[in-house]
């Protein structure tokens, strides 16, 4: 049986960056990267942007070269799946039959894009956007003349995905089932504004659309029909309605976890030896109040993996990152510092019709987090007032020429 010191299940970006930080801290044993894609690790947010509008080809988005990890004496199993863990036996079972041991195991392995269930949802010409391939083949099917898209969620993936589509000249309908876009992770004032953003620029943007089913030839989507019986026609569809944790071999082996795998501070697992990190992983967040949660970002992944690294070279100290998002659509750069779970209060800095604003979220008079709209400055200085967990004064808050760090 073939074995590493540390197996790094994942090869995204919190797989390549515990990698790499294991050798940046001095970690001389082996390390082996096992990925289910047959790409090295590349960056996943410019795929629904960069990647398809062609500014950027995909050997611009590699997280580091291809040889680079040879120098590093990094291995690297790609185009592979684990299928099962034996935490006694310290072994992975791979999708190519093949045992692997492993001395530590880190968890990367990120979601699956959550599938839609309804009738039609078989057909061809359905996509997610989440790896190089799903880019690719909606590429394809653009190249050969697809030019009506219905994109099925109001998140940031169908969002992003929808701006750059209506940019290409494509005719597109966006379908929130929410009475708003953004509705889980925004305020009200950012839904409204990217709303009217969309709708400017030409997409269909229905909010409280429910998705009955799809409509096909026998084999290729034709539509989607919604509850109220009305058909879209669609030539392609991009399903964005989040993603399920792939923790499936850790829990059939007895990790703790319902919505991913439960860790603890240190991004330990339930079962000896083995962390996991990034979206897949459920912890207790600071800047949540301490609600145990997934947190979805690039971020987070890579701040996980940089905690894990250092515990597996002696420097075991809590997970404790700040955490902090970003989206582009269109000209707009949204830039967001905290976690506004709970928030009580929301107070705006400018103007939206100026497209330069933050909204501030508050919980308690305190600020939990800040969403800037082409404002940097206020995406810097609120940061920081989030953690202070600043409580500022109102008015001066929502003066938008006082300076934010004026309010620590």
């Amino acid at each position: 049986m073939s074995k590493a010191d540390v197996v790094i299940v994942g090869a995204g970006h919190g797989g390549a960056q515990c990698a790499i930080a294991l050798r940046q801290n001095g970690f001389e044993g082996t390390i082996t990267v096992i990925g289910r894609e047959p790409e090295y690790p590349y960056e996943r947010p410019p795929l629904s942007k960069e990647y398809f509008a062609r500014e950027k080809t995909f050997d611009r988005l590699y997280i580091r070269p291809p040889t680079f990890w040879a120098e590093k004496d990094i291995t690297f199993k790609l185009d592979t799946e684990v299928t099962a863990v034996d935490p006694a036996a310290h072994a992975l079972t791979l999708s190519n039959g093949e045992t692997y041991g492993y001395g530590k195991l880190v968890w990367a392995t990120g979601g699956d894009p959550r599938r839609l269930s309804c009738a039609g949802s078989d057909l061809a010409g359905i996509h997610a956007v989440r790896t190089r391939e799903d880019c690719d083949t909606l590429m394809a099917e653009v190249d050969a003349g697809t030019k009506n898209v219905v994109v099925i969620g109001g998140g940031y993936i169908g969002l992003e995905a929808a701006a750059v589509l209506s940019k290409m000249g494509l005719k597109v309908t966006l379908l929130e089932a929410l009475p708003r876009v953004l509705a889980r992770v925004a305020g009200e004032e950012l839904s409204a504004f990217y709303q009217k953003e969309h709708a400017d620029h030409g997409v269909d943007l229905r909010t409280g659309a429910m998705v009955d089913s799809l409509e096909g030839d026998g084999r290729k989507v034709t539509g989607v029909k919604l509850a109220d019986g009305e058909v879209i026609p669609a030539e392609a569809v991009i399903v964005g309605i989040g993603i399920v944790p792939a923790v499936a071999p850790l829990i059939a082996a007895g990790a703790a976890g319902a919505n991913g795998v439960d860790v603890d501070e240190y991004c330990r697992t339930s079962l000896p030896d083995i962390y996991a990190i990034g979206d897949c992983a459920a912890f207790a967040c600071d800047y949540a109040g301490g609600n145990v949660m997934r947190v979805e970002s690039v971020q987070n992944a890579n701040d996980m993996a940089t905690c894990v690294a250092k515990a597996l070279c002696g420097d075991e100290k809590p997970y404790k990152a700040f955490p902090w998002f970003w989206s582009n659509q269109y000209d707009l750069k949204l830039q967001t510092a905290g976690i506004n779970l709970g928030f009580d209060q929301t107070v705006i800095r400018g103007n939206p019709d100026d497209r330069t604003f933050s909204v501030v979220y508050l919980k308690q008079g305190k600020v939990v987090a800040v969403d800037c709209v082409n404002m940097v400055k206020d995406y810097v200085q609120g940061r920081k007032l989030v953690e202070a967990g600043a409580a500022p004064d109102i008015e001066k808050l929502a003066d938008k020429d006082v300076p934010l760090k004026e309010l620590m």
